[in-house]
């Protein structure tokens, strides 16, 4: 608790020692004593930052950052103000504990009252639970909750970081911040005019946007390399970069702001997702780029063994135990062994490895500057460029990965120059072999021709003999062919002439639904003469009236090519809305017009084995129609057919 001293006790103190004061060496142990015992006291006073409106904002340092912790994370706002608070020991305050609650305190001072709008802004996006005590001008607290375990749209003021809007009307004003992570929190809080919060957030979203940019842009270029030569270097290095991309989102939270805004908890260990994805797409890219199984075998056996480890770990980590993720050290190991890789083939001759091995030199160098700075080696925390030391690094890999890619290609080029060259020389030597093999050749087949000239003779005689041998084969086979398309015709004429006496004895006579069924076995055979029955005239849309049509999605129906009006076969005939099988209600229109409508339900019923109420009722639905057509049943021949149609 720190002690505090009024007028009133200095008075009283004044005349305990006014007796002593007389004597000029006690007044001066007095006064080195009073000097000695007020300077601790003095020492644990926080001092208030002195800003006003001339001020654009104010960074607070670690020393103006005074914290307590709460290991059972149990007291009240009211408890922790009377706690002693300590100044961070550290370039930048952290929560050492995960999911501990820490209280933080800051003190602001105002000559004047202020003009401007202020705002507290807190750097990390990844805190969980920020709960500002905010002090409202009459001695009270008012509190808000910020932090990344609520929706974007929760936040009072809608920007990537934690905003704190303030109304300070002058004096001396403490500001209390209870937090709680899950992961290592960075407590970099600065106080801004809302003017200057303006003009800093557009110059801070332009630069991601460069940022972003080149991303997409080196992304991009190099997809659509991949689409045009199909090699996966290319495919794994925009992978790689646009896990880059997606794990900077989350770090800075842009990606909570634009990709997520309303899934908190899944910006929890979004940046892991993107971290392994980095590992992965690294050491795959490596892969490909240095050509590691051929140039390195150990080494490619070594990566394989390290993909399956991350991707098991990230596996075990995302099923078990979330917190794992946080060590992102581990990181460092693709990191290093693909640094590895790229020196030692590089010492192998392979020259692209050169600016592979910069750009991971890069890299590596900003992980370990961070690992350094979260080991709390302040001295090499020197502000901004700390702060965006990995995203500088990025830039620095990406353009430098761009060119060994660009440097591959060369070195493939000079190859194919240098194997063009071979190859052209070994042509020459194979010119010359191929001349003296030739007239080698000329001569033996001088030889060998005046013996084969003798035996062409001799063939050509026999030639004669076998082509009028087949000359007249050929015209027996002309025979034969001509006989048989005779044969075929007739037999086309006799199918037809006993297809015709068939459906004409069906239309006639009394026959059994075997014999029926044989002309229409089965519902292809039904609907096919539908399609007949229906379309002898040609096509014409019901809808529009369109005459051009083709295929419809059921068999034998008809789709307006002009408005798309599909038709079925049996739409718009008798059969339509038929609950039976058509190839009985076929037989069925049958019986009732060979029986000219006499014939009973019951008797349909026990022909067809079909319900008596159903056969009732579509042999009422015929009757009807036949009655509707006996003019025309008398006049015209066809048959049943003519109660077909509509």
């Amino acid at each position: 608790m720190l002690l505090k001293y009024n007028k009133a006790d200095i008075c009283r103190f004044n005349t305990i020692i006014s007796p002593v004061l007389m004597d000029v060496v006690s007044r001066r142990f007095l006064l080195l004593f009073f000097l000695g015992f007020l300077t601790p006291v003095l020492v644990k006073a926080q001092h208030p930052v002195v800003v006003d409106d001339e001020t654009p904002q104010h960074i607070f340092s670690f020393k103006e950052i005074e914290s307590f912790y709460d290991p059972a994370g149990s007291l009240s706002f009211n408890e922790v103000k009377d706690k002693p608070f300590l100044a961070s020991k550290s370039s930048t305050p952290q929560n050492t504990v995960l999911n501990g609650v820490y209280w933080y305190r800051i003190a602001v001072k105002l000559d004047a009252p202020t003009n401007k709008q202020w705002l507290l802004e807190f750097f990390d996006q990844t805190i969980d639970h920020i709960t500002a005590y905010v002090p409202d001008g009459k001695g009270g607290y008012h509190q808000n909750q910020l932090g990344d375990a609520f929706a974007f749209k929760a936040r009072e003021v809608s920007h990537k970081n934690f905003e704190v809007p303030l109304q300070p009307t002058g004096g001396t004003a403490v500001y209390y911040f209870k937090i709680k992570s899950h992961q290592p929190a960075d407590i970099i809080i600065v106080l801004r005019s809302v003017n200057w919060f303006i003009q800093y957030a557009n110059s801070e979203y332009f630069t991601f946007g460069i940022f972003y940019g080149m991303i997409l842009i080196f992304g991009f270029y190099n997809l659509l390399m991949f689409v045009a030569v199909r090699s996966r270097q290319y495919l794994y290095y925009t992978l790689y970069l646009f896990s880059v991309g997606l794990y900077e989102m989350s770090t800075d939270g842009l990606a909570f702001q634009y990709l997520w805004p309303s899934a908190p908890a899944f910006n929890q260990y979004a940046f892991a997702i993107a971290l392994c994805l980095i590992s992965i797409f690294c050491l795959l890219f490596t892969r490909s780029l240095l050509h590691t199984r051929e140039k390195a075998p150990m080494l490619d056996k070594v990566i394989i063994g390290v993909l399956i480890s991350r991707v098991v770990f990230f596996a075990y980590s995302f099923a078990f135990n979330r917190d794992l993720f946080n060590y992102k050290f581990i990181e460092f190991i693709p990191l290093i062994l693909a640094f590895s890789t790229g020196v030692a083939v590089y010492r192998k001759g392979y020259r692209p490895a050169l600016y592979f091995v910069i750009g991971y030199g890069c890299i590596c160098f900003g992980f370990t500057y961070k690992i350094l700075i979260m080991l709390h080696l302040d001295w090499l925390n020197i502000g901004a460029v700390t702060y965006y030391s990995l995203t500088i690094s990025f830039i620095a890999e990406m353009i430098f990965l761009s060119i060994a890619i660009a440097a591959q290609v060369s070195e493939f080029k000079r190859t194919r120059d240098k194997v063009q060259k071979q190859m052209i020389a070994e042509m020459k030597k194979s010119r010359d072999l191929e001349q003296k093999l030739n007239k080698e050749l000329e001569q033996l087949v001088g030889v060998r021709t005046k013996a084969l000239s003798e035996q062409t003779t001799l063939v050509a005689a026999q030639n004669i003999a076998l082509a009028e041998k087949n000359t007249l084969l050929q015209k027996q086979a002309e025979e034969i062919s001509r006989m048989n398309v005779l044969l075929e015709k007739d037999n086309e004429e006799l199918h037809t002439s006993v297809e015709q006496l068939a459906r004409s004895r069906i239309m006639s006579e009394d026959v059994d639904f075997d014999e029926f069924s044989k002309i229409y076995p089965d519902g292809e055979s039904c609907f096919a003469y539908l399609a007949q029955l229906k379309w002898a005239l040609g096509y014409h849309c019901r809808k529009c009236g369109g005459d051009h049509s083709f295929a419809g999605h059921t068999p034998h129906s008809r789709r307006c090519s002009k408005c798309d009006y599909e038709e079925s076969v049996i739409a718009y005939t008798v059969f339509q809305n038929s609950r039976i099988p058509i190839t009985k209600a076929f037989y069925l229109l049958f019986l009732m017009y060979a029986s000219k409508g006499k014939i009973s339900s019951h008797k349909l019923s026990e022909i067809l084995a079909i319900r008596q109420g159903t056969c009732w009722s579509y042999s009422n639905k015929i009757k009807k129609l036949m009655d509707d057509r006996k003019k025309e049943l008398k006049k015209s021949e066809g048959g049943w057919s003519k109660l077909v149609l509509d």
